[in-house]
């Protein structure tokens, strides 16, 4: 880890040091590990000095990018699930032990355990950063930095109070809906908290809205900067032929905020009329929701669940896809629109929560939850490879001019300037 010595800069394009903080970094975690990944990247292609501090799983950074790993009991691990690795990490701390204690109880601790290893980090090391941005870890141990010298931002990506509605109403027990309750209780530490910090950083107009509306937080203190799009792993592949009636999407395949159930209902009306294949890049819960309804629904001949694929992978399973569809019943951003708009692939989106100002005029939206509105838009657009070719189009143009890590990254530095200046 680079422990920085350079005092504040004093001008207003002079590089900054800067430390991201995130509780779990890895990418394949989800959309935390990405937005670290990428915008640490881009904020050193823009001259500016970054280091990370995270718990496990870690990060997969760029080189000239520090990292410093915060232990934890790591209970998620496959290989220890839901409990410690060995007695002496259960002995190494008190943290430690009230994480173990939560987690039994039904809790995720994460949050809270991290930021409390993140305020002890700082006291005794007190290195020289001129901004830490915290991503949604939201824990009281965060609200100790300012307080010990270093201005402090946050980025919420969207309510976490949405997944967690959600959740609750799909449950189909009593009991299962209490597990839920339980396990989101982080959120009341998370609005705390949010209440406190002079800026607030997400990533669209609806996030900001639901959010603040939410977590009871003044919307003068949110910032708006959109998530940038990978275009390293999300591009087009002109020499690749597309296949005809093949429907492509990304969203994960049990959650239900992501809304695959209504776009298998869809699939399956429409292969009473006709042939079609649903590729779900991902891989659904055995004997889960999903997999139970596709037995239902009789479309286990026409729906392919690829697992996990590599980024690299990416580019050539949008290339092959008649089209995309994003069923999500809510998104704070809508990243995977955004990666297939990337790849010059006509997009199909409803408009749940950020969706529509990702996709604009570039793709068709649909209301959310609606299987109906699904099937008849996606059939209109198989029916029409004009339209897919012009949505096609304007979605990599959308991209392309508003949507890059570059343009995030440097959104994101107007909003560490904006916070050292009101700390002073």
């Amino acid at each position: 880890m680079m422990e920085h010595t350079a005092s504040r800069p004093s001008g207003c394009t002079d590089p900054l040091n800067i430390c991201l903080l995130t509780y779990r970094g890895n990418p394949t975690c989800g959309g935390q590990g990405v937005y670290i990944d990428y915008l640490s990247r881009a904020l050193v292609d823009l001259g500016h000095n970054v280091d990370v501090i995270s718990g496990p799983p870690y990060p997969e950074l760029a080189g000239d990018v520090g990292l410093h790993k915060l232990p934890n009991l790591d209970l998620y691990n496959p290989d220890h699930l839901f409990r410690p690795a060995s007695l002496g990490d259960l002995l190494a701390s008190p943290i430690n032990q009230l994480e173990l204690l939560s987690m039994s109880s039904g809790g995720f601790p994460e949050p809270f355990t991290f930021g409390l290893r993140t305020y002890n980090h700082f006291r005794k090391k007190m290195p020289r950063y001129d901004i830490v941005h915290d991503n949604q870890c939201l824990s009281y141990g965060i609200l100790g930095l300012p307080g010990l010298g270093f201005p402090t931002v946050a980025t919420i990506h969207h309510p976490i109070t949405v997944d967690r509605d959600v959740e609750i109403s799909s449950a189909g027990s009593l009991l299962k809906k209490l597990m839920a309750r339980r396990w989101y209780s982080f959120l009341g530490m998370q609005k705390r908290v949010s209440r406190r910090l002079s800026h607030i950083i997400t990533v669209s107009e609806c996030s900001k809205r639901d959010i603040s509306r939410d977590f009871k937080t003044s919307g003068r203190k949110f910032r708006v900067v959109p998530n940038g799009i990978n275009t390293d792993f999300f591009y087009p592949l002109p020499h690749v032929k597309r296949s005809k009636n093949h429907i492509l999407v990304t969203n994960s395949a049990d959650t239900p905020l992501k809304g695959l159930k209504y776009l298998l209902e869809a699939i399956a009306s429409i292969k009473k009329e006709r042939n079609i294949k649903l590729t779900v890049v991902g891989k659904p819960k055995k004997n889960g929701v999903i997999e139970g309804l596709v037995r239902k629904l009789g479309i286990r001949g026409c729906v392919r669940f690829t697992g996990r694929i590599e980024y690299e992978e990416f580019a050539y399973y949008y290339a092959k896809a008649t089209m995309a569809v994003i069923p999500s019943l809510y998104e704070g951003f809508g990243m995977p629109a955004g990666e297939a708009m990337a790849c010059g692939v006509p997009v199909i989106s409803t408009v749940g929560g950020a969706l529509p100002e990702v996709v604009g005029d570039a793709g068709i939206l649909v209301p959310t939850a609606d299987s109906k509105a699904l099937e008849h838009a996606i059939v209109s657009l198989l029916d029409d490879p004009d339209r897919r070719c012009q949505l096609g189009m304007a979605g990599l143009d959308r991209v392309k001019n508003s949507f890059t890590w570059k343009h995030a990254a440097q959104k994101t530095v107007d909003v560490y300037r904006e916070a050292i200046n009101a700390d002073r």
